[in-house]
């Protein structure tokens, strides 16, 4: 199957389910899911269901309903936003007789494209292999593949059904081998980083929220950033200066999305581990968008997960200290007057927000300050004891923290300096004070 290829979107909603999100929304979103890989929208199904069919998930009646599209448009793909059993999803393409994905085989298409490192196809790989090992698959072209998709596009063509499963357990495990060997490099990556006295600032936020736009408009950089869910997939990092800080690491990561697939948590640990270390979490939200209260639950949700707020494995000691984060609103170049009005007075009744344009620059001097008065706001005064030989300790607080005092004390000096108390933990860890 090749881009522009004819699709057609099949948006599942329960009849009593508790809707947190817009239904227009959601196909809008699905829609630009399918447009991330190139594929053509030519028609789609928002659908009520009473109850799911153990055999196909929708009824016949329904299906009946989409054929005449798939006929009329030439359709080569339907995509289910709802995950399918592979029962279900084989039977669908007998009655359909068009080749069926579901939501989850859409994001992994996505990130199988997207992934620009050689850890990031890995992690894809992976999740991807997770995702189609108790499945019925015609292609194992991804086992041949260098790069790019893993299911449908492009490659080097389909393939006989392969039922080797001590293969896919094999080529598994030596990812995870791989993956592994890459984690430790990022720890030791992320310990020097910590001995630097630059706090880190992590840009987090819904997918097409506007984080990257933001970020370039921020750091003067060109990293891609276009009207497109998954633009980026990769962490960026740049150097930026705010109010009072001479220097910040300003770290950019994945967008998020609703109903993530499991498999792809592991992939998103790469580059959500420097959410889990940074000094200040910045969440970046589309403030316009209909299901912006929704997207806002799912950021944190995910954010939840990987325990932001909590213990990590293996980060025990800066665990206990939660770590500040903020909101951005974004877009608000877009809201018509009677929305903007409302949207600007929600966020003067709270400290933690500033509204801008990331487009048009609108508001981004005062989410630099933002930032940084947040990066200050909890430093505590703390009385601490140098020998004369510990330059390096002594530049790191002056680097990190705001020292008010130095008095010289028997074989060293005592400052007095005011940390937060994030930065007063590595301190004691990297110095052992």
């Amino acid at each position: 199957m090749t881009r522009d290829a004819a699709a057609l979107l099949v948006v599942p909603e329960w009849h009593g389910q508790r809707l947190t999100r817009d239904l227009g929304a959601r196909v809008e979103e699905a829609r630009g899911l399918a447009a991330a890989i190139g594929l053509n929208v030519v028609a789609a199904h928002p659908l009520r269901l009473r109850q799911t069919r153990a055999a196909t998930l929708i009824g016949v009646g329904q299906i009946e309903a989409i054929k005449p599209d798939i006929a009329a448009h030439g359709v080569q793909l339907v995509i289910v936003d709802a995950a399918l059993t592979a029962i279900q999803q084989r039977n669908l393409e007998t009655e359909l007789g068009a080749k069926v994905i579901d939501r989850t085989g859409l994001i992994l298409e996505i990130f199988g494209e997207r992934a620009a490192t050689a850890e990031g196809r890995l992690q894809v790989e992976l999740a991807h292999l997770d995702y189609q090992a108790g499945r019925l698959v015609r292609s194992w072209t991804h086992l041949e593949r260098q790069r790019g998709g893993f299911g449908f596009l492009g490659g080097p063509g389909e393939t006989q059904i392969e039922a080797d499963r001590r293969m896919i357990r094999n080529r598994m495990a030596r990812i995870r081998r791989q993956l592994e060997d890459a984690r430790r490099t990022r720890q030791l990556q992320r310990a020097k980083r910590q001995r630097a006295p630059w706090p880190v600032i992590a840009l987090v936020g819904y997918t097409n929220a506007g984080k990257s736009t933001f970020f370039n408009r921020l750091t003067g950089s060109d990293v891609m950033a276009e009207d497109m869910l998954f633009a980026t997939l990769d962490p960026t990092m740049r150097e930026i200066k705010l109010p009072g800080i001479d220097k910040a690491i300003l770290s950019d990561t994945v967008g998020f999305v609703s109903d993530l697939p499991t498999e792809l948590v592991a992939a998103f640990r790469a580059t959500l581990e420097e959410v889990t270390t940074a000094d200040l979490i910045v969440h970046v939200r589309d403030i316009v968008h209909p299901d912006s209260e929704a997207q806002y639950d799912d950021v944190r949700a995910i954010l939840d997960s990987l325990g932001v707020n909590g213990p990590q494995d293996g980060e025990g000691e800066d665990a206990s200290v939660p770590i500040p984060q903020i909101e951005i609103w974004n877009k608000i170049d877009t809201a018509d007057a009677d929305r903007r009005a409302e949207i600007v007075e929600m966020a003067a009744r709270r400290s933690d927000v500033a509204v801008i344009s990331a487009a048009t620059g609108e508001g981004v001097e005062g989410a630099r300050t933002l930032m940084a008065s947040e990066l200050t706001a909890r430093h505590q005064l703390a009385r601490i004891f140098l020998r004369f030989d510990q330059g390096e300790a002594m530049a790191w607080l002056h680097a990190r923290g705001d020292v008010l005092s130095d008095q010289p004390e028997g074989e060293g000096h005592v400052l007095t300096v005011r940390l937060d108390p994030a930065d007063r933990a590595r301190f004691e860890r990297l110095w052992g004070q």
